[in-house]
């Protein structure tokens, strides 16, 4: 079986400051995993190596055995950790722009993005990126910043809301949150893996 993602001696420097620091690590599918340590420790590098929006200093990371990029937009869902939808696009033209460039995504609602709340913006982009039939869903702090019962629902999202062969990669550092959902856990510190369970 071809790993999903691969990584090896994956590094990521910005000037002298090193993100990631020879990062061997490879992930099979059908898993949810949590990609764990504090702020600044490289989980959000990673992830946007892994979804072709950085590239690595030096090493390799290949997902599904192609290097990241337009041939893996298909089978990667990404959601960032930041707030990246503009607030003046109603949740039916997200869906519309969605729709157009991915052929996988179906979703319908009407509101407009700029009433929402926090919570339930976090729930949209949530939604979007968990509405394509993607083989590796890379998570990037979804349950930062909203109240627990919206990390519920983000949660029962998640698992409800992904196929049994597809890999869901969670970033956080709310371990305790997301430790009851986990198949795996792998710890970050200073850019280097010191734990994978």
């Amino acid at each position: 079986m071809t790993e999903l993602l691969n990584c090896t001696g994956l590094s990521k420097a910005y000037g002298k400051k090193r993100a990631l620091d020879h990062v061997d690590l490879h992930l099979e599918p059908g898993k949810i995993i949590g990609l764990l340590g504090p702020n600044g420790s490289g989980k959000t590098t990673l992830m946007k190596l892994a979804n072709g929006l950085l590239q690595p200093t030096e090493g390799s990371i290949t997902i599904a055995g192609s290097v990241p990029g337009p041939a893996t937009k298909e089978i990667v869902s990404y959601l960032p950790d930041a707030a990246w939808l503009p607030d003046w696009m109603r949740v039916e033209q997200l869906v519309e722009m969605f729709h157009d460039f991915y052929a996988d995504f179906e979703l319908d609602p009407k509101a407009p993005l700029k009433t929402l709340s926090k919570g339930n913006k976090e729930k949209v982009q949530l939604i979007l990126a968990m509405s394509r039939a993607a083989k590796l869903y890379l998570l990037d702090e979804p349950i930062g910043g909203v109240d627990p019962a919206a990390r519920d629902y983000i949660l029962h999202t998640i698992l409800s809301n992904y196929s049994e062969d597809a890999t869901v990669v969670i970033s956080t550092h709310l371990i305790g949150d997301i430790e009851p959902v986990l198949d795996e856990a792998i710890f970050l510190k200073e850019g280097k893996i010191f734990a994978h369970r």
